[in-house]
């Protein structure tokens, strides 16, 4: 049943140089396959890669702060999505913030951009296109942990990780054993991608593709009585502003939210509706099937995993892949 998933998995992994995979699948809340591969660098003698391997997930890491602005939402400390963000980033240049709202920053459709040389700048009036930028992300990170006078990290360990009992979850500093490193360029040995803080300001949050899946089963599941059901669904539902533009992704709290099939859209076409995913340039992919009461998570370690304009391609192609193997 899941020879065509593994297979691509691996097919993807030698295509793209990545030295290791991982691939979890949960249905019904029972882990049905565990697949691992690869070495957790492409040097000599590396560590092969199994269940309790860290793999960094890069921009994947937007589902967890997701959360806990869903929890800010939640408990007020955030009044409304529609807020305007000039009221909460008082020393931000307030004229180009605009008419810029929470809602926009966490759907990519606020417009900001930045330059090499930390100049902000507007690309677009705010909810008239989208873009993927990190501006957004470490503007969120900062007011989560101003509203909660303690890291959006530390939130999350209080109020989920430790009630889920996950051990294999964390923003790394230091190298160890356990963590897969980073494929940059393959004609060069891979590296830990470790942060100086574990604020979540930095990429470097790992974790095992078990726990990964596990992450995602908590969302599936509405919060498993550990996070609040209303809090779930705002993280997961679509949140983004109507765009005149069809093709555009939509959104929930970052999370790519399947609503109306569109081109830009990181899920594929045959993926059913409600469903969300999310994933990170080092290539991990977290995707969440309701409707089948599904969860596959699947880890690589090469950084620009799915390469040029090839990239919605795989993505979409593998979400496909999932959705045609679980078809009722």
């Amino acid at each position: 049943m899941f020879q065509k998933l593994i297979s691509y998995v691996e097919d993807i992994k030698e295509r793209n140089h990545s030295s290791g995979a991982a691939l979890v699948i949960i249905k019904d809340n029972k882990i049905v396959l565990e697949h691992y591969s690869g070495y957790h660098s492409n040097t000599a003698n590396s560590r092969p890669v199994d269940e309790s391997s860290q793999f960094n997930v890069a921009s994947a890491r937007k589902s967890y702060l997701g959360l806990v602005i869903a929890y800010a939402l939640y408990e007020g400390k955030i009044n409304s999505l529609d807020d305007l963000a000039a009221q909460y980033f008082e020393s931000f240049d307030q004229e180009l913030l605009g008419k810029t709202t929470i809602r926009h920053l966490v759907t990519h459709s606020h417009g900001l951009h930045e330059t090499e040389d930390g100049t902000i700048f507007r690309e677009f009036e705010p909810g008239e296109g989208w873009a993927y930028r990190g501006i957004n992300i470490l503007m969120m990170t900062e007011l989560i942990n101003r509203l909660y006078g303690k890291s959006f990290p530390e939130l999350l360990e209080e109020r989920v990780f430790r009630p889920l009992g996950f051990k294999e979850t964390f923003w790394q500093t230091e190298p160890n054993e356990k963590l897969v490193q980073v494929v940059d360029n393959p004609n060069e040995p891979a590296s830990y991608t470790v942060g100086l803080t574990n604020d979540g300001m930095e990429s470097n949050l790992h974790t095992s593709a078990r726990e990964f899946a596990l992450w995602g089963n908590l969302h599936l599941n509405n919060g498993m009585q550990i996070v609040p059901e209303e809090v779930i669904q705002l993280a997961t539902q679509v949140q983004n502003p109507l765009y005149k533009n069809k093709d555009l992704p939509q959104n929930g709290l970052f999370w790519y939210v399947q609503d109306t099939p569109a081109l830009k859209s990181e899920l594929g076409e045959r993926v059913p509706k409600g469903s969300y995913q999310i994933l990170g340039i080092t290539g991990p992919t977290l995707l969440v099937i309701p409707e089948y009461n599904l969860v596959v998570a699947k880890m690589y370690n090469k950084r620009y995993n799915y390469g040029g304009n090839d990239y919605l391609h795989y993505i979409r192609e593998f979400s496909n892949i999932v959705a045609d193997t679980f078809f009722r």
